[in-house]
């Protein structure tokens, strides 16, 4: 995998990047979809590629692994031949999955016994264990297998999680050594910085994970509840310690203003699930501000969706007509809410890019923040 840094923003960390995999080249700063268990819900690939333009889709090992399983999505050629998706796609280890289980699993040296919370069977994970199921997926980008912390949690437990973070790292860095992509294509493995929200720890970790000299590395164990300053503050830290040179993942992020933030912080990649699954509740993200879909003062209302919009039902649909299917329950509803948001995050993306290379980035990031956190 190549990265190459095409611009830097003069007054602030944003960067403008390209991204080169086996599968196709991702141009930065980029938001991934989140595609659980092989499908991003209420989409098919067909839209997603060619209206809402995404470049690169996530996948969860812990949920790929306990259905359908990652013997057959092997033998399948790996998830972009089981799923229909032809571009770059990246996967994680499982833990965080594995974390948000919490009384259904219990981490140990080795790794983590966890209980399905499809059918309660007990399952054993290792740091080798994800790399070959993630192996056995075949996404371009994987990740390690690490601990993440919750929020609150005390400096000791913070310090404690993060040096096995760190052992289980040079596990699966020996074990990705010794094993190859069984289906011919090249992969790379993204280490994760832990740390909590305890500045010290962040620090170390990130010195960690950048003597590693991996493809690229990710942030984890933010987004899960502290106040957005100190994400803020975490990812600036550990922004200024990683490799310039290399892609930096913000995992797990988020709203659109925090993208926008993390962006100016230096960050690269981002995924969440809040465009889709707010989109399935009838939550909108738009240029001007948000918008709730089920609200009644929508219901004549006849205007677009977005009259500025970059997606197919931005235009074709009513406020009113959406409204009317979210309230009769209509399957059509999470579907155009879905297109509709995800298209406006690509578009965010682009827009982002295109201001960080024509060097007017800030000033555009500070007006779009103030307009996207209204309500409509």
């Amino acid at each position: 995998m190549d990265f190459i840094l095409n611009h830097t923003d003069l007054t602030s960390s944003a960067r403008a990047g390209t991204l080169h995999t086996d599968h196709g080249v991702i141009e930065t700063p980029v938001f991934m979809p989140v595609g659980t268990a092989g499908a991003v819900k209420a989409l098919h690939f067909k839209e997603l590629r060619d209206d809402i333009r995404a470049q690169i889709v996530l996948g969860n090992t812990y949920h790929l692994y306990l259905r359908p399983g990652a013997e057959i999505i092997e033998k399948a050629g790996g998830l972009q031949q089981f799923n229909g998706w032809r571009k770059p796609m990246l996967t994680d280890s499982g833990g965080f999955q594995i974390f948000s289980l919490a009384a259904l699993r219990k981490f140990t040296e080795d790794g983590v016994v966890f209980q399905s919370h499809i059918d309660g069977s007990k399952h054993f994970f290792t740091p080798e264990k994800s790399i070959d199921i993630q192996r056995s997926l075949g996404a371009d980008i994987i990740m390690a297998f690490d601990e993440c912390t919750p929020y609150p949690c005390d400096y000791q437990y913070a310090r404690s999680s993060m040096a096995l973070t760190h052992r289980w790292l040079e596990r699966c860095i020996n074990h990705f050594s010794q094993t190859e992509c069984p289906h011919g294509y090249k992969q790379s493995l993204f280490p994760i910085v832990q740390g909590s929200v305890y500045k010290d720890l962040r620090l170390k970790s990130a010195e960690f994970i950048a003597s590693q000299n991996a493809d690229g590395n990710a942030i984890g164990g933010l987004s899960v509840g502290e106040p957005v300053e100190i994400m803020y503050e975490m990812t600036e830290e550990v922004c200024a310690i990683l490799p310039i040179q290399k892609p930096r993942y913000l995992m797990g992020v988020g709203t659109p203003a925090n993208i926008l933030h993390s962006i100016a912080l230096g960050v690269d990649m981002f995924d969440c699930v809040i465009p889709t699954r707010n989109g399935r509740n009838g939550m909108l993200f738009t240029r001007n501000g948000i918008i709730n879909i089920k609200n009644e003062k929508w219901k004549e209302d006849f205007s677009p969706l977005e009259a500025e919009g970059s997606v197919f039902p931005d235009i074709e649909y009513s406020k009113a007509y959406l409204r009317h299917l979210f309230i009769s329950k209509e399957i059509l509803a999470a579907m155009i809410a879905t297109i509709h948001n995800l298209g406006f995050y690509m578009w965010l993306m682009q827009e982002a890019r295109k201001k960080i290379i024509e060097g007017t980035f800030v000033a555009w990031k500070d007006t779009m923040v103030k307009q996207l956190m209204q309500r409509l």
